[in-house]
């Protein structure tokens, strides 16, 4: 696997955890896995946002 690959693989990996919550100790030390959790984490606080966003303005016309 060459640099970009592992690059890739590794800010998807933390895309992926920063979407569920949770955050690997053994690979907070890579700055491609901390780029993807912050997008991941950024993710998740957007779809929350939307989400009460709708909530509030149900019934309000």
């Amino acid at each position: 696997m060459d640099s970009a690959d592992s690059s890739l693989k590794a800010y998807d990996e933390g895309r992926s955890d920063g979407e569920a919550g949770r955050r690997c100790p053994e690979r907070a030390d890579d700055p491609d896995y901390r780029v993807g959790l912050v997008d991941g984490q950024l993710a998740a606080f957007e779809a929350a946002l939307i989400a009460a966003i709708r909530k509030a303005m149900d019934g309000k016309s």
